[in-house]
Parts: C-alpha cells; structure tokens; sequence
C-alpha cells in the first residue's frame, strides 16, 4: 500500500483498505463485515436531573470472583488474542474516512453521519502526519461549550475548522495519537483501548505510516466470538455476573424522559459516559439516548434547538433499540456475551424485575474479563 498523500484542504479522503490474503486457519466466509461503531465510557452513573446512586449489597457485587479467573482453563482467551495480531481482525475491505484538519467542523460531522462511521483519523498537510482523531465526544464537547438558546446559532459549528476547535478547545494539552501496528497482538490491542480509556485504535502501517483500520472494542469482541467458538469455553463463562462481579454497578448515570437534551449533553461531558438510561417517572427504564443519537442532530441540523425532550428526541429517530438493551443479575456471562454480540449492542443495562436500572455491563468490562484479568491485569483501573 503506497503512502497518500495529505488530503486538500476541505476535502473527505476515503480509503478502501486493500483486499487482504486469507490467513491461515481463516476461511473467507468467516471474514467480518465493517460494522457502525459506537463510542462508550465504562463509568456511568444516574441523575434525574439531581445524581442518585444505586448501592448493592455484597451478595449483588458478589464475592471472592478472582479465583474464577485464575484456573487453567480461564487462560484460553488470554492465549487466543495473544496468538492473533491485529492485521487478523481487519476485514477483507472496509470504509476508511480521513479528514484534514483544515476542514470544516460542520462539514466534518455531516459526513461522519453521511459514510455510516463514528470516528475519522486527522491529516494535518503542514506535519504530513495523522495528529489525532475526530469523534462524536468532540461534537458534544463543542455543542456543550457553546450553545445558549435555541435563538442564539452556535457560530462555533458553523464557522469553525477541526484544526480552530483543536487549538481553541485543548489549548496545547494535545496529546500524543494513540495507535498499534498490524503486527502487534490482539492482546495489546485490548489492553490499550482499555488502559488508556479509548473507542477507537488505528491500525497504523509503520513502514508507509498509512491507517488500515479502526480497531474497536465490538471488532475485537466479534472477531473473538466468531474464531473462538473453535476453542474450549473456560468454566467462569456459566457463572452469572453478579457471581463473577463483571460491571458497573454503583453510581449509574441515568437521565429522566422529560429532561431536555442538553442535561444529557451535560452528563456526557461531566462523567465521560456514553450512553444513559432513559427513566420514566417510576424509574423503569423506557429508553436509551446514547453520544451516537448526538452526532444525527448534525444531519438533521437540529443542533440549534437542545431545550427538547430526551423522550421527543427518541421518538424522532430511526431505529429504536428497547427490549434488546438489558440483562439481569441471574444471567451467564455467556448469555450476556452472545446477546451482546448478536444484538450488535455496545452495552447492557443491568436491571431488576421492576425493570429498574441497576447497573451497566460494557464491551470493556466482557474484554477485561475475557482476556485481561486472566493475565493478572486490571487495565479498568490502572
């Protein structure tokens, strides 16, 4: 693969990642297809619109589950994602958007939503060099920092470039792209994502310096749930994850129905979360209203009016995600593993009979029970 040149200025460079040879043991009808992902933080806690935390008692939380990790067989995903480099999970070709960082914040965003992806690596043309990525947190932090009114045009959007927001925004505490080679293992690809508290991992070529791929926690879960159904299944998988204390499970961030959008927007930025419950008035959970239903207020051009209703914004868009979204205490960690996986979800909402949120169990919270803590690693708190 030949180094690209920089994209011009205000320009959406797309790259087809070239068509890989099949690697052994990996038939092409297994090869994954490129899915939407979906940004997610780990913590999550509730407020309606005061912050109310849930508490569970130790049986809830359950005890002693480190030596459920610490058998033999427990070490098989461990060894599997170690024996698989990263090039074995890009799929055999995908879409690839890369911005300049002289584009348009506005115009950005609205081709995010148009290619059906959730993050783009930035070119900067004067360092000839990929300098970061461009996700939806950023267009959440930019509505969060300057809307008013419905009245008042957030000129910030629609005016300012992706290299004004950086240099505005961060103001010189960039910090350093975080990225992996293809060569590098699967391993290290989940103990980065999760240690350093990103969605989005490029792939990057060392030799051209070219990004191959995206790698995400749903990637890697998928490609483990499709290639590793060929291996042993460890014990701890028919254990529940009140037993194996697998989650979030104190301080969920919920937000109420009626609240209005930028309440929302507030809890994203406040406690990085990326998805909340949505609760009624008895405190079930009717909804979800994730960081990924924000970046469509961009392809509606509805950014100027955040004084709605979570509940209207639900009802306006698309695809509804309720009944596919929780799990209960009682579940196996296999269960919530496949339902997780089939539903294409990035997350669970644990919740009780009274359909009640109890807690969240997440892509990172599976993966650093799948692969990490049998290593003797907590990446979640490092």
């Amino acid at each position: 693969m030949e180094r690209l040149p920089g994209p011009a200025a205000h320009q959406v460079v797309l790259l087809d990642a070239a068509a890989r040879p099949e690697e052994e043991g990996f038939p092409e009808a297994l090869c994954l297809r490129e899915e939407e992902e979906e940004e997610e933080e780990e913590e999550d806690r509730q407020r309606n619109p005061r912050p109310i935390t849930f508490s569970l008692a130790n049986m809830m939380l359950g005890l002693g589950p480190e030596s459920d990790f610490q058998s033999p067989d427990a070490e098989v995903y461990m060894h599997f994602m170690r024996s698989h480099c990263c090039y074995d999970a890009i799929p055999t070709s995908c879409k690839l958007v890369v911005f300049d960082i002289s584009l348009e914040i506005k115009k950005a965003f609205v081709a995010l939503v148009a290619n059906g992806v959730r993050a783009a690596p930035l070119w900067d043309s004067k360092t000839q060099s990929f300098v970061g990525m461009l996700t939806i947190t950023d267009f959440i932090n930019i509505l969060h920092r300057y809307y008013r009114s419905p009245l008042v045009q957030i000129y910030e959007v629609e005016e300012h470039k992706i290299e004004t927001w950086r240099d505005v925004y961060l103001q010189g505490s960039l910090k350093p792209l975080v990225y992996i080679s293809p060569s590098h293992s699967l391993f290290d690809a989940v103990y980065s994502l999760i240690k350093h508290k990103i969605h989005r991992l490029p792939v990057i070529e060392p030799v051209s310096g070219n990004v191959l791929h995206i790698l995400t926690h749903k990637r890697i879960l998928k490609f483990l749930h499709i290639f590793g159904s060929t291996i042993p299944k460890p014990h701890f998988l028919k254990k529940t994850v009140q037993e194996l204390c697998v989650g979030t499970f104190r301080d969920v961030a919920v937000v109420h129905e009626t609240a209005p959008i930028y309440a929302a927007l507030d809890i994203f930025v406040d406690r990085r979360v990326s998805a909340l419950p949505v609760i009624n008035d008895a405190g079930r959970v009717v909804g979800l209203y994730s960081r990924f239903d924000v970046i469509h207020l961009a392809a509606q051009k509805t950014y100027n009016n955040l004084d709605i209703s979570v509940r209207e914004a639900l009802q306006q868009r698309a695809v509804c995600l309720e009944g596919v979204l929780t799990c209960y205490p009682h579940e196996t960690m296999e269960d919530i593993i496949d339902r997780i996986t089939e539903e294409q979800v990035h997350r669970l909402v644990l919740v009780d009979e009274n359909q009640c949120p109890r807690g969240i169990v997440s892509l990172s919270d599976i993966l650093q029970a799948l692969v990490l803590t049998p290593a003797g690693i907590d990446a979640l708190k490092s």
